[in-house]
């Protein structure tokens, strides 16, 4: 049986039955929870996705050292964004302290580029590397920043709301905040484009602006062609940079942003094929065609981040009410829905003009057959086309009343016995230092070992703040008669 801490005991002894959780000490165990995870999980404010419990080992995308941080969620922004959640919630200082340290992680971290790498470090041995702002004429060569799986995005969004937290007082924060935008804004190509990678702004003249078409002949073989530069919807790159200029809009008033988020949507209609395929593809060549990335991602139409696409021209709509967003979408989610496979789901990409399923064998040879492939990869991936359908009848209904989304801050909860039990429940599974250790696997053991994640820590640690800063609860209204 665990061992409760500061004195508390667990719900499901005789003696919890009798007692319910106070505040006050809900408090304390959430003081001792992040005083825990900042001085022994993390480092200096670096986060990365998950630590074997006895620290000999820790991880992001992959194995990483003691002193690095990963930008990817679950990483370093998503776990300063737990934080902010956590202070929003209960009103403790501790949490806000504790995401303005991650905020400072992430300053050190910033790239001359303006935005940041998968992973970064924060010791002295592995600096040298990277050209980390802040290390002046010591810093090292590597200066790509990457919007790939929402990385530099997060990590600038969390960077803002920080600033936003703190009411822009922290200069250096507020001042990371606008290099990193201004730079952002620099890299965004003329079609209103975004790269995966940049270290520099593009030439213009270098990036004409074209509709997308269909290229006289296609490789069925992977080419091994560099594709950092490329126009790339791959993991919802770009509708991710969308809701952080949108962020940025809001939090900065800043027009530029506005306007640069409008641009991105352009982009999208540009990158709209035309019949008999009217969906998006993955990535695209200067020349607007489809075009191959890794080797299990070809040229080709796709069902994924397709959906991601109509998503955030739906949320453009919504903020602009500009009609020309969503006019291509019912064509778009009609060829969709002629596309879905026997089991209700979409292929992950569709053979250009022919429109086949296409997929990889596990030795990454492309295939029209689904009976070999890889397991790392989402080669089908479900329909969200009645949820978009649905979002767009309601949208066009709300925006010609003149709607428009109005910014939702988390507030405290009202005090019930669900988010008491939430918070109980999240307390039971602590250990006495203060983690929450569960079983897991970790890439460099093929065996499953106890581990810290910081999925979990983010869920748990809502739980117990919510409790903290609760307020009493509504009174019921007895009705005569009913």
């Amino acid at each position: 049986m665990k061992h409760l801490l500061l004195g508390l005991v667990l719900l499901h002894s005789p003696f919890a039955a009798a007692q319910s959780l106070t505040q006050s000490d809900a408090t304390d165990v959430l003081h001792k929870v992040i005083d825990f995870y900042r001085s022994k999980v993390g480092y200096e404010g670096a986060y990365l996705y998950r630590y074997a419990a006895d620290f000999s080992a820790q991880e992001g995308e992959e194995p990483a050292t003691r002193t690095s941080g990963w930008t990817e969620p679950p990483g370093t922004p998503f776990v300063g964004e737990a934080h902010l959640k956590a202070w929003r919630l209960s009103g403790d200082k501790a949490c806000l302290d504790a995401a303005v340290e991650v905020a400072d992680a992430l300053v050190r971290s910033q790239l001359e580029s303006g935005g940041w790498s998968s992973s970064f470090e924060l010791g002295a041995a592995g600096r040298g590397r990277y050209a980390y702002r802040v290390d002046g004429a010591s810093r090292g060569k590597r200066n790509y920043t990457t919007f790939d799986d929402n990385k530099s995005q997060s990590a600038v969004t969390l960077l803002m709301h920080v600033d936003e937290a703190l009411d822009f007082q922290d200069e250096r924060i507020h001042e990371a905040v606008e290099y990193a935008l201004s730079h952002m804004l620099a890299s965004q190509y003329p079609n209103g484009a975004w790269p995966q990678q940049f270290s520099e702004p593009p030439d213009p003249a270098q990036f004409p602006v074209l509709k997308a078409s269909y290229p006289k002949t296609w490789s069925r073989t992977y080419p091994k062609k560099n594709y950092v530069g490329y126009y790339t919807l791959n993991d919802s790159n770009m509708s991710r940079i969308i809701d952080m200029l949108l962020e940025a809009n809001r939090i900065y008033d800043r027009d530029d942003c506005f306007q640069a988020a409008q641009k991105t949507g352009d982009f999208f209609l540009l990158a709209q094929m035309p019949e008999p395929q009217p969906g998006w593809a993955q990535q695209y060549n200067r020349d607007m065609h489809p075009a191959w990335a890794r080797k299990f991602e070809p040229a080709s139409i796709t069902g994924g981040e397709s959906q991601t696409v109509m998503r955030s021209l739906l949320k453009l709509y919504e903020y602009t009410g500009k009609e020309k967003f969503i006019e291509t979408l019912p064509a778009a989610i009609d060829y969709y829905r002629r596309s879905l496979l026997p089991d209700g789901r979409l292929a992950r990409f569709y053979e250009l003009q022919t429109n086949r399923p296409l997929y990889f064998t596990v030795d990454y040879k492309l295939t029209d057959s689904d009976a070999d492939m890889p397991t790392h990869y989402a080669f089908k991936v479900g329909s969200k086309l009645d949820s978009l359908e649905r979002q767009l009848n309601k949208l066009q209904k709300s925006v010609a009343a003149g709607d428009r989304p109005e910014f939702q801050p988390s507030r405290p909860v009202k005090l019930t016995a669900s988010v008491e039990k939430k918070a109980q429940q999240a307390i039971d599974q602590l250990d006495d230092r203060g983690a929450w250790v569960e079983s897991g696997k970790m890439k460099h053991q093929p065996e499953r070992l106890p581990v810290i994640d910081m999925r979990t820590y983010a869920k748990n640690l809502e739980a117990i703040a919510a409790f903290v800063g609760a307020g009493p609860p509504r009174r019921a209204v007895c009705v005569v008669g009913r």
